[in-house]
């Protein structure tokens, strides 16, 4: 049960990101290569179509990977007790990015229930990077969470080199598409593929909501959490797991689209304080807001074209972090 306090902490910061989320999802529909007009959508069916079956859809897509990012962001960063932990740290974006450049340098483009074969292949390789990085840091029936977070890293350390090599082995239009793919994106036609994400990254969510009190003592710390009834090696695996199953689907639909999930949950905490019962459905709301924003961007920055939206987050999140983190260091020298 929440505390009286929090409970009003926890509507006030809500309601600011709602409002936050809405203005960002009004930018997100209004603007790209063709504005918009929302009067007629009703009378113009060239419109309609555009905003049904394009615009309406994208937009949906960067809230779903978003918020993803930056819950498992928030997340990873309390129970490894890291402002540096990524959703990416895991190994999970490096086992996704390599099964969908395997795909893609074989030309599978062919569908599975409706379901493409790239989204497939790199769901299967992220979960399967997921078991090597496990495996690694099991000690008996313990795993490390260091060793977890440092085989996390190796093993995008190698993914990443055999994905450069597929793509340096197979012909230059396929090594585009893997570039493009890497780099993230999130053009998407319709809402298929978004029904099929929801299905596995909603129960992922209210789950890991769920876990905002025990994270939040095992931020402080381990011993601390298990004198208040916290079960510390259960709550780890299932959120491991939890995160796991998030960032392998959005990086199966997305692609690898970085900073999300390090730079927001900061950005959370800067406006509304530690307390993870706040931060971590903060960082939900506040992620969605980020992407639908730098996708916003990455349609409208070019004249002729588009950037793909990782570069964007890359480009925003990057300085912002640095800033962050200089500002925490200054603050912790005081």
């Amino acid at each position: 049960m929440i505390p009286p306090l929090i409970g009003a902490r926890l509507a006030r910061a809500v309601a600011i990101l709602l409002a936050f989320l809405a203005v960002a999802l009004a930018v997100g529909l209004w603007v790209g290569a063709q504005r918009i007009n929302f009067g007629d959508l009703l009378s113009d069916s060239f419109t309609r179509t555009l905003f049904l079956r394009l615009r309406l859809p994208r937009v949906v897509m960067a809230c779903l990977i978003g918020a993803s990012l930056a819950t498992a962001g928030t997340a990873l960063q309390a129970l490894f007790r890291n402002p540096l932990a990524d959703p990416y740290t895991l190994g999970v974006s490096g086992g996704g990015a390599l099964g969908a450049s395997v795909a893609i340098a074989l030309g599978w483009g062919a569908r599975v229930s409706g379901i493409p074969l790239v989204f497939i292949a790199s769901f299967a390789g992220a979960m399967l990077a997921v078991l090597i990085v496990r495996t690694i840091a099991r000690t008996g029936a313990v795993v490390l969470p260091g060793a977890l977070l440092l085989s996390g890293v190796v093993v995008n350390l190698l993914a990443g080199a055999a994905v450069l090599t597929i793509q340096y082995v197979t012909d230059p239009t396929r090594a585009l598409q893997i570039l493009r793919w890497m780099i993230g994106s999130l053009d998407v036609v319709g809402f298929a593929t978004i029904g099929r994400m929801l299905v596995f990254l909603v129960p992922a969510w209210l789950a890991l909501l769920a876990f905002a009190r025990q994270l939040h003592l095992i931020a402080v710390d381990d011993d601390t959490a298990a004198t208040l009834g916290v079960n510390v090696r259960r709550c780890e695996m299932a959120v491991h797991g939890l995160c796991s199953l998030i960032v392998g689907v959005t990086v199966a639909a997305g692609g690898v689209i970085g900073f999300v999930g390090l730079i927001v949950p900061h950005a959370v905490r800067l406006l509304f304080g530690e307390d993870l019962r706040i931060v971590l459905p903060g960082s939900l709301l506040m992620g969605a807001a980020f992407l639908v924003l730098a996708d916003a961007l990455a349609r409208t920055a070019l004249v002729s074209s588009e950037l793909p939206v990782g570069a964007v987050t890359g480009l925003l999140g990057g300085p912002a972090f640095l800033w962050l983190l200089r500002r925490r260091q200054k603050y912790s020298a005081m």
